[in-house]
C-alpha cells in the first residue's frame, strides 16, 4: 500500500466484510492524509488517531474499531508510526495490536497511552515483541497494566531486539517487575531510553534503586532514564553514585519527585565532579535547598564539562543557591540550560545572564522584566523540556543553537 487513499479503501473494505461501521474519525484522519500526500507525495505516514485531538472527533476509538484497523495496517507498508493514545482500547483491542506488532514489517512507533488496557492487554502486546523485528519506540504510560503486565514486558525484552525506547511510567508496576526489568538489561544491548516511573512500592529499603543502580555499572547500552516518583531518599542517591561513576553511557538521569535531600545532592556533586558522559540532570521537585545547588554548582564551576541541562526547580532553593548556580555558568560553557522556576529570588543574577546572551530564554523557564527600575522574574510558559528521546528538545538543532551561544 503506497499512499493514504489505498489505506482508505481497504478500511472500508474491511469494515463491510466485518460487519463493523466505519469510525468517521479514522474516516477524516485519512482523508485528511490523503489531501497531503497529493500536495506532498512521501513514502511513509504517521497515522494520528489521538483520542484527545478535539479539532478532528468528539468520539474516540474502541475495542471494535481495532478489528478493521489493524487488519488494514498489517499488511501495510506505508505506515511507520501510530498514535492511539487517550482512547477506550481495553484488553480486547491490545490483542488485536498483538497480532498487529506481531505481523507487521513496516511499523517502528506506537503510542497506546492513557488507555484502558490491562495486565491481559499487556500481555498481547508484549507478545508480539517477540516477533516483531521493526518496532523502535512503544509508550504503554498510563495503562494499569501493573506488576504482572510488567514482566510480561520484562520478558520481551529477554528476546526483542529492536526496542530502543520503552515507556512504562505510572503504570501501576510493582516491586517484582522494577527489578526484573533491570535484571533483564544487565544483558539487553538494545534498549536506550526507558521510563519506569511512579512504580507502587510497599517499602522504604530502596530495593528497586538499589538494583536500577547495580544495572547501570554494567549497561553500556542505555542512555536515558526516568526514576520519577520513586519515594527515592539519599541512600538512594547515594548507590546510584557509586555505580554511574564506571558508567559510560547514560547521558539522561531523572530523578524529580523524588525525596533526595542536600545530602543526596552532595553525592550527586561527585558524579559531576567524575566527568561522566552526563548531560542533563533533572531533580526538580525534591527538597536539595540552597546547601543542595551550591554543592552542584561548585562541581559545575570548577569540575565538569559534559552536563548541559540542569533542572531544579520546586527544591526550597532560595537565593544563595540560585546566585550559586548563576555564578557556576559564567565559567562553565558546557551547561546551557537551566530551569529554577523561581520568581523573586536572585532576578539579577539570572537577568544578567540573559542578557549577556549566556542563557537563552528557550533554555530556562524564567524571564526577567523591570518594574519601577527594579528587575522581577516571571515563569516562561513552555516550562521544563523533559525528554531526550522521546521529544526533540535536546537534538541536533538545540545542539548547534548551544554552540551559536558560546561563540
Amino acid at each position: 500500500m503506497s499512499s493514504p487513499g489505498v489505506l482508505l479503501d481497504r478500511y472500508k473494505e474491511v469494515c463491510k466484510t466485518e460487519g463493523i461501521p466505519v469510525h468517521k474519525y479514522i474516516l477524516k484522519v485519512l482523508g485528511k492524509a490523503q489531501d497531503d500526500y497529493i500536495s506532498e507525495p512521501s513514502d511513509e505516514m504517521t497515522l494520528d488517531l489521538a483520542g484527545n485531538n478535539k479539532l478532528l472527533t468528539d468520539v474516540r476509538l474502541e475495542d471494535r474499531d481495532m478489528v478493521p484497523l489493524c487488519q488494514t495496517l498489517a499488511n501495510s507498508t506505508f505506515v511507520s508510526r501510530l498514535d492511539l493514545r487517550y482512547n477506550n482500547i481495553t484488553d480486547e483491542g491490545a490483542k488485536h495490536l498483538g497480532k498487529l506488532i506481531e505481523t507487521s514489517v513496516s511499523l517502528r512507533f506506537l503510542n497506546v497511552m492513557c488507555n484502558d488496557i490491562g495486565p491481559e492487554g499487556a500481555e498481547h502486546i508484549a507478545r508480539g515483541l517477540h516477533t516483531n523485528e521493526t518496532l523502535s519506540e512503544l509508550k504503554v504510560n498510563g495503562n494499569k497494566i501493573g506488576n504482572k503486565g510488567g514482566m510480561f514486558f520484562a520478558s520481551a525484552l529477554q528476546i526483542n531486539t529492536g526496542i530502543e525506547q520503552l515507556d512504562l511510567g505510572d503504570a501501576d508496576l510493582g516491586t517484582e517487575s522494577v527489578i526484573a526489568l533491570a535484571t533483564i538489561l544487565h544483558y539487553n544491548k538494545f534498549l536506550k531510553a526507558l521510563n519506569v516511573n511512579r512504580p507502587l512500592l510497599f517499602t522504604h529499603q530502596e530495593e528497586t534503586t538499589v538494583h536500577m543502580a547495580n544495572m547501570l555499572k554494567v549497561n553500556t547500552t542505555l542512555r536515558e532514564i526516568h526514576l520519577q516518583k520513586y519515594d527515592m531518599r539519599d541512600f538512594g542517591a547515594e548507590r546510584l553514585v557509586e555505580t554511574l561513576q564506571e558508567n559510560i553511557a547514560l547521558t539522561y538521569l531523572d530523578l524529580s519527585c523524588n525525596r533526595i535531600t542536600r545530602d543526596g545532592a552532595k553525592h550527586l556533586s561527585k558524579l559531576l565532579k567524575k566527568n561522566t558522559p552526563l548531560q542533563v540532570l533533572d531533580l526538580g521537585f525534591n527538597r536539595i535547598e540552597d546547601d543542595g545547588a551550591i554543592y552542584l554548582s561548585e562541581a559545575l564551576k570548577h569540575f565538569n564539562t559534559n552536563l548541559h541541562t540542569l533542572v531544579i526547580t520546586h527544591n526550597c532553593i532560595r537565593g544563595t543557591g540560585l546566585v550559586a548556580v548563576a555564578d557556576a555558568m559564567k565559567t562553565n560553557t558546557s551547561l546551557y540550560s537551566v530551569f529554577i522556576c523561581s520568581f523573586f529570588l536572585a532576578p539579577q543574577a539570572f537577568n544578567d545572564l540573559i542578557e549577556s546572551g549566556r542563557l537563552d530564554t528557550e533554555q530556562t523557564d524564567v524571564q526577567p522584566y523591570v518594574v519601577d527600575g527594579r528587575v522581577y522574574l516571571s515563569e516562561l510558559s513552555h516550562g521544563i523540556r523533559r525528554h531526550y528521546y522521546w521529544t526533540p528538545s535536546y537534538g541536533p538543532d538545540v545542539e548547534k543553537k548551544k554552540d551559536d551561544l558560546l561563540m
